[in-house]
C-alpha cells in the first residue's frame, strides 16, 4: 500500500535535502579541484600538469562510488533503505569535514595529496550507496502514476549542491584575495559541511521504511546476495542502466566542469566566468528536473530521455563556438541551453534506473548499473577533454567525444523496454528483442 500524501512529501524532502548535501561535499571538491587544488597539493608541476593531477584525485571518487553502491546497496536491500541513507551521510560529512583541515604540499610534503586522494576515496563510497537509497525512497512511497516526479527530486540535488558549493567558493574567491583564498578561504565550504550533516540526519530519521521493502521483509523473501542475484536474473537491465547513463555524464561534466577548465586555459578569461553561467544553467535546473520528470510519467521515461539525448548531440556544436566569442552572455547561452538538455535526460533518469529492478534487488541493481557507469563516463570525461584538446588543438574533437558517448546512452535506451506502467511488486521487466 502506497504511504500517505505526507508521509511521501516528508520522504521526497529529506531524500532532496540529504542528496543536496551529498553532491555539495561533492561538487565542493570538483570545483575546489579547477581553481585550488592544483597549486596547494602539485606546486612543483606546471598549471596544466598540476589541473590535471587534482582532477585525477577528484576521478578517485568515481572509482570508489561503484564500491560503495554495492556495499550499501547489499545492506539497502537486506537491513533497509532507511538506516543505510543515514550511514552515507555520515560518511560524506565526515571526509568532507577533513579534507577542509588537510594541510597542504608546503606543510607536508608528498603524503597532502595522498590523504586528499584517500578521501575522496571516502567521498565516493558516501555516494556511492546515497543515490540509490534516496531514488528508490521517493520512488517506493506515493502513486504510481507520479513516479517519474517524485524520483526525480533527488536528482535536484545534484543542481542544489552545485549552486550552493560552486557559489560559495565563487564568492569566497572573489570577496579575499588570493593570498587568503589559497591559504583558509577555500576551506570555509568544507568545514561547513560538519554543521550541514546535522541538519540532513535530523530530517532523514524521521522518515519511515519503504513500504515496498517492508512487504519483502514481512513475506521473508529477501535476497541473501543480492549483487550475485542481480548478476544472474537482470543481465539486460543491468547493461541497460550503465549504457543509459554514460553520455549523461560525459555531457553534464564537459557542460559544467571542462567549460571552466577550457575558458581559464585556451581562452584565458577569469574563472568567475565560467562559474557563473554554469551557476546560472544549474539554477535553471532545480525547476526543469522535476518538469522532465513529471513529463515522463505522462510521456514514458525513454520518450523524454532520448529527447535530451538528441538535443545535447546537436547543442554541443554550438556550444563551443559560442564560448570562443570570449562574450558573457553568450557564454551564458551555451552552459543554460546545455543544461537544459541535461535536466531533459536527468529528470526521468531516476525512475527509468530504479524502475528495471525488482523490489527486492532494487538497491543494488540501480547502485551498480548508475555508479560503474560514472567511471566510464564522469570520472574521465574534463580529463579526455583536456587531451584531446590537447592533442588536436580543437574543441571539435571534444564534441565528438560527447556524441560517441551520447550515442552509447541512445543504446542503452533502445534495449529497454518502456517502464513508466510497470507494477514495482511484480518480478523482473521482460526483455525487448
Amino acid at each position: 500500500m502506497p504511504s500517505s500524501p505526507q508521509q511521501t512529501r516528508r520522504v521526497i524532502f529529506a531524500s532532496l535535502v540529504g542528496t543536496s548535501l551529498e553532491w555539495y561535499d561533492f561538487f565542493l571538491y570538483t570545483t575546489a579541484a579547477t581553481i585550488v587544488f592544483g597549486k596547494l597539493f602539485f606546486p612543483t608541476f606546471d598549471p596544466l600538469n598540476a589541473t590535471l593531477l587534482a582532477l585525477t584525485t577528484n576521478a578517485v571518487a568515481f572509482v570508489a562510488r561503484p564500491l560503495g553502491g554495492i556495499v550499501f546497496g547489499h545492506f539497502g536491500d537486506r537491513a533497509g533503505r532507511k538506516t543505510v541513507l543515514v550511514v552515507t551521510l555520515l560518511v560524506m560529512g565526515v571526509s568532507t569535514f577533513l579534507i577542509g583541515l588537510l594541510p597542504g604540499y608546503d606543510s607536508i610534503g608528498v603524503a597532502a595529496p595522498i590523504l586528499l586522494a584517500l578521501l575522496r576515496f571516502v567521498q565516493g563510497l558516501g555516494l556511492g550507496g546515497e543515490w540509490g537509497g534516496a531514488v528508490i525512497m521517493s520512488l517506493e512511497h506515493g502513486d504510481d502514476r507520479r513516479r517519474g516526479f517524485n524520483a526525480s527530486w533527488p536528482q535536484v540535488g545534484v543542481p542544489a549542491g552545485f549552486v550552493l558549493a560552486t557559489g560559495l567558493l565563487t564568492i569566497l574567491s572573489v570577496t579575499l584575495p588570493d593570498t587568503a583564498f589559497l591559504s583558509w578561504g577555500w576551506r570555509v565550504p568544507f568545514l561547513l559541511s560538519g554543521a550541514l550533516v546535522l541538519v540532513g540526519l535530523w530530517v532523514r530519521v524521521r522518515i519511515t521504511e519503504s513500504p515496498l521493502f517492508a512487504q519483502v521483509e514481512q513475506a521473508g523473501t529477501k535476497a541473501r546476495m543480492p549483487l550475485v542475484e542481480v548478476l544472474r536474473t537482470h543481465p539486460r537491465a543491468l547493461l541497460s542502466a550503465f549504457t543509459a547513463r554514460i553520455g549523461v555524464d560525459v555531457a553534464f561534466y564537459t557542460f559544467t566542469a571542462y567549460i571552466i577548465v577550457y575558458l581559464t586555459g585556451p581562452l584565458g578569461m577569469e574563472r568567475s566566468v565560467g562559474l557563473n553561467a554554469v551557476l546560472i544553467g544549474s539554477a535553471l535546473q532545480l525547476v526543469l528536473i522535476p518538469l522532465f520528470g513529471a513529463l515522463s510519467d505522462r510521456l514514458g521515461r525513454r520518450p523524454v530521455y532520448l529527447a535530451g539525448v538528441v538535443g545535447a548531440a546537436v547543442w554541443v556544436f554550438a556550444f563551443f563556438p559560442l564560448l570562443d566569442t570570449r562574450s558573457f552572455p553568450l557564454i551564458a547561452l551555451a552552459a543554460v541551453v546545455a543544461l537544459v538538455t541535461h535536466a531533459a535526460m536527468y529528470g526521468p533518469q531516476a525512475a527509468f534506473i530504479a524502475e528495471l529492478f525488482t523490489t527486492r534487488l532494487r538497491y543494488s541493481g540501480a547502485s551498480m548499473g548508475y555508479q560503474v557507469a560514472g567511471i566510464v563516463g564522469g570520472a574521465f570525461a574534463p580529463i579526455i577533454a583536456i587531451k584531446l584538446f590537447d592533442v588536436y588543438g580543437t574543441t571539435l574533437a571534444v564534441s565528438v567525444y560527447v556524441v560517441a558517448a551520447l550515442a552509447v546512452t541512445a543504446v542503452g535506451l533502445a534495449i529497454a523496454p518502456e517502464t513508466r506502467d510497470r507494477d514495482l511488486a511484480a518480478g523482473p521487466l521482460p526483455q525487448r528483442t
